[in-house]
């Protein structure tokens, strides 16, 4: 006895009618290839909503009463909770508790998986079952291909001779092999352990069989942490040979692990590393730990504290949130000597300047608080037996302190803000060398002993438009500084000292519109008057946080043009300028600012020298300044930049960049250029020049030629060069680089030359082996 419906669409009453078994979430309740309503899935557990509800439609829905099944004939589909079933028949029996789905049998899951099969016998529960030719299109791009996948005990899933790949299909060619695959006899998911494991296999590509795996295992793809070996690393350096290195990750819980990896170098031995990282509610933290015995300290020729034989580091990273607005962390190093991180390239700590600092962090509206305590490591090889070794130059900063509040109401119709800032810094010994090792007689870029600061500031302005266009914005400044300094150094010629600062300020603006049919340019005159006292105790007080000072078009309208708080400027100044943007139709666009500076009245904070010589040949330190310029163009993926000083009087080039870059349909390409002229106050009696090239070719759709240099032009050496051939697609990445160094000394020579080569292959959710090289402006 049946009961035939033509072309019925059934809401969730079908269910009752089916004694409420699991046969009612048809498409809810498989996962490779359904879902449960217990989210017992084929191959793991995902949970559905019970309560969602069942839409089928089929060409004919038969009830036989006396076999106890029923059927979906012609066309069936099954929605159900965000997932689908196609198939050209699903029959359940009451009696076995079995589903099946015959007749090209496909599956779209809410998460994206797609699931193909030619038929379905499953139990009701989901824990069992039988599939045939199975095909599996995960959401992550990865496919598996069986001839049949068997479910035993709701935990194991085995494809019988099934094929894992990430690689897509050919569209032209579907049936050549992809350009990965691992092929084996059995496949087996754990459900549970959350692994794939693979018997009896091989590792193939192009079709081709390049090794036999009598069985590995690795992570299920849903899967971010499980304990195991990682990709090994290769690597080669002059000093230290070619160096393999076998990483294991220990996932010992969700929320902590362990990574400890051995690296063997030929000339210098074993170095072991290990990384601690910690999650919890409210932040993570890391520990890092390295160190080696050197077999082999001899080879750093002319570096004697490279020769010491054990050498080691160990590195903390925190960041924790306090609530919504406050944060605190740290990131500190400590190593035996100044530069064993960086020889070794240590992962996080291997850069030639490594900053500590415990940092407490509070934001909210308009207030703004950061409390640092720093000290610095500049990661150089020095002779261990000299005064100089272990960086006591550098300073501890306890602490550095920044603090800014705008109020919400204005104030006589304009804008306060407020600023403190707060600096106590530590020095062992006096700093007379530049960052370029060259040492200067006379020339200290730091006071040994301790000094400090306290800086507070309030700054009003207030911005008028008239009728006409012309923009006014009036500015009232006063500052105070209160500073000390406890030092045996030379030239130190006050122990305390206080400095008021008082400004009042005016800048105008008119912009201009022009327009066309092709175009839109405004230009906008610009000026400002900065009226001051004179800087007290100007260069009588150490500058630890104003010596990076260059004049530029961007700080051209700067009211304080020094970097940091140690120095101020002071006296009356005037800065003119000009600048402009325009767009056209054509799809290019242009940015420019010009100008000049200056000095009205008063002292010239930047002809007066301190311990850094800071504003020094810097284009400020006369009555009237250097020219400066800079003007960008941009159209699509094509940026120029370029910008300079130039001399007052007889308009020569003092200073120059240019930056470009571009990609297109064939690469990438990048260039940058500078040129600074001589600066004898600094130690640098010749000009400087150097341009780096680089750039990406691709030969294929997938293959791409990487390379880029960096070229000293006055000393004519290539200081850096970098070449790279690379392969891109979407389940397999190959890189091979080499890279060469060769350092220019302070007089013009060439240092010592070290050299690097690689390669990365990665099979995506497989493996990945070696480290990828950076070719900077890519």
């Amino acid at each position: 006895m049946g009961l035939n419906v033509t072309r019925s669409v059934l809401p969730t009453w079908f269910a009752r009618l089916a004694c409420g078994t699991a046969v009612l979430c048809l498409a809810g309740g498989i996962s490779l290839p359904a879902y449960s309503q217990t989210g017992d899935a084929l191959v793991g557990n995902i949970q559905t909503n019970p309560n969602a509800q069942l839409l089928l439609e089929s060409d004919e829905l038969v009830y036989d009463i006396n076999a106890k099944t029923i059927s979906a004939v012609g066309g069936v589909q099954i929605d159900y909770d965000g997932n689908r079933l196609v198939a050209r028949q699903v029959t359940y029996d009451q009696k076995t508790g079995r589903l099946k789905a015959m007749g090209k049998v496909e599956l779209v899951e809410k998460d994206g998986n797609r699931i193909y099969a030619d038929n379905l016998d499953i139990t009701d529960d989901f824990r069992e079952g039988f599939v045939n030719a199975l095909r599996v299109e995960a959401a992550d791009n990865t496919r598996f291909a069986a001839e049949s996948a068997e479910r035993i005990g709701g935990e194991l899933t085995t494809f019988n001779n099934g094929i894992y790949t990430a690689c897509e299909p050919c569209r032209a060619k579907p049936d050549r092999a992809p350009l990965w695959q691992v092929r084996a006899q059995k496949i087996v998911w754990n459900g549970k352990k959350k692994t794939i494991r693979f018997e009896r296999g091989r590792f193939e590509m192009f079709g081709m069989p390049l090794a036999f795996l009598p069985a590995f295992e690795i992570a299920d793809p849903t899967v971010k942490r499980k304990s195991g070996f990682l990709m090994p690393g290769y690597e080669h350096e002059s000093e230290l040979g070619s160096g393999v290195s076998v990483p294991y990750f220990w996932a010992l819980a969700p929320n902590y692990d362990l990574t400890t990896t051995g690296t063997y170098y030929t000339k210098q031995g074993f170095l072991g590393e290990a990384e601690w990282r910690h999650r919890l509610a409210n932040g993570a933290y890391s520990i890092k730990l390295a160190g080696i015995s050197q077999q082999d300290p001899g080879v750093f020729a002319g570096e004697p504290e490279d020769e010491t034989k054990n050498r080691g580091m160990i590195g903390t990273r925190g960041a924790f949130q306090i609530n919504p607005r406050w944060s605190y962390g740290w990131d500190v190093m400590a190593q035996t000597d100044k530069a064993f991180a960086y020889r070794y390239g240590i992962e996080d700590y291997s850069n030639y300047y490594v900053t500590d600092q415990i940092y407490l962090t509070g934001l909210h509206d308009r207030n703004y608080f950061d409390l640092r305590f720093y000290h610095f490591h500049v990661q150089e090889s020095v002779d261990n037996s000299s005064s100089s070794a272990y960086e006591p130059k550098q300073p501890w900063v306890l602490p550095s302190l920044d603090y800014a509040y705008t109020p919400t109401q204005s104030v006589a119709g304009g804008e306060l803000n407020f600023d403190v800032n707060l600096q106590n810094l530590h020095r062992e010994r006096e700093d007379g060398t530049a960052p370029t090792g060259l040492t200067r007689s006379g020339y200290l870029s730091g006071v040994e002993g301790n000094d400090g600061r306290i800086t507070g500031e309030a700054e009003w302005k207030r911005t008028f438009i008239s009728d006409n266009g012309l923009v006014i914005t009036p500015l009232l400044a006063l500052r105070g500084d209160g500073m000390y300094v406890d030092s045996n150094s030379i030239g130190v010629t006050r122990s305390e000292a206080f400095r008021a600062m008082a400004t009042a300020g005016l800048e105008t603006k008119w912009p201009i519109l022009f327009s066309s049919t092709s175009a839109t340019h405004v230009l906008e005159p610009t000026a400002q008057l900065f009226v001051r006292n004179n800087e007290p105790y100007a260069g009588e007080m150490p500058n630890e946080d104003a010596q990076s000072f260059v004049f530029d078009a961007s700080s051209l309208f700067d009211r304080d043009k020094y970097s940091g708080y140690d120095r101020v400027e002071g006296g009356t100044r005037a800065n003119l300028g000009l600048r402009y943007s325009g767009t056209f139709n054509n799809g290019w666009s242009l940015n420019g600012v010009a100008g000049q500076s200056f000095q009205l009245g008063g002292l010239n904070s930047f002809a007066t020298p301190d311990f850094v010589n800071a504003g020094a040949e810097s284009g400020l330190e006369s009555a009237r300044s250097d020219y400066v310029a800079m003007i960008g163009a941009t159209r699509d993926t094509f940026t120029l930049t370029t910008g300079g000083r130039f001399d007052k009087d007889t308009f020569e080039v003092q200073r120059a960049e240019v930056a470009s870059t571009t990609s297109g349909k064939y690469g990438a390409l990048f260039l940058k250029y500078a040129f600074i002229a001589a600066q004898p106050t600094y130690g640098f009696s010749d000009d400087r020049q150097e341009i780096t090239v680089g750039g990406s070719a691709k030969l294929t759709p997938n293959w791409r030629l990487l390379g880029s240099g960096t070229y000293d032009m006055v000393s004519d050496t290539l200081v850096k060069r970098t070449a790279a051939l690379a392969y891109d697609d979407e389940c397999f990445t190959y890189m091979m680089y080499y890279q060469q160094e060769q350092p220019v000394t302070v007089g013009g020579g060439e240092g010592e030359k070290t050299t690097k080569f690689g390669f990365n292959i990665s099979f995506r959710t497989l493996w990945e082996f070696g480290k990828p090289v950076d070719i900077g402006g890519i």
